[in-house]
């Protein structure tokens, strides 16, 4: 049996205005306010953080298997709230890659970015989570 992957953060509030969330040797300021704060990332924000950095990482995963020349990679990540329930109705992405690869490849690189991300399956089912991956 395989031992599967577990993670683990703690979250502290700090006050009406914020709380910190720790991981490891990491800490983060998150905007925890009911008026909202423009210098941390609101829980949907972090959500959508959360896609940004799994898409990333399977990227950095994907590219040495497939021998996928890059030079850069940057995603852009939009979101709609609901209000009733409360949740993230929609979710668009769109990832731009610096490459000389085929327009063959990107979808193949596109391809493992939706089949093989964590946090990706996880919003996927329960959002409409649209988006593409273009050449930059």
């Amino acid at each position: 049996m395989t031992k599967k992957m577990t993670f683990n953060v703690v979250a502290h509030r700090t006050d009406a205005h914020g709380s910190t969330v720790t991981c490891k040797d990491a800490s983060l300021v998150v905007d925890t306010d009911l008026q909202g704060r423009a210098d941390a990332f609101n829980p949907a924000e972090l959500l959508m953080a959360a896609l940004a950095a799994c898409i990333i990482k399977g990227i950095e995963r994907v590219t040495p298997i497939l021998k996928f020349n890059l030079q850069q990679v940057e995603v852009e990540i939009s979101g709609v709230r609901q209000d009733a329930p409360p949740k993230m109705e929609s979710i668009q992405y769109r990832i731009k890659v610096t490459t000389d690869e085929s327009d063959h490849r990107l979808d193949l690189l596109h391809d493992n970015v939706k089949k093989f991300g964590t946090v990706f399956n996880t919003i996927a089912p329960g959002t409409d989570l649209t988006g593409t991956l273009i050449r930059a």
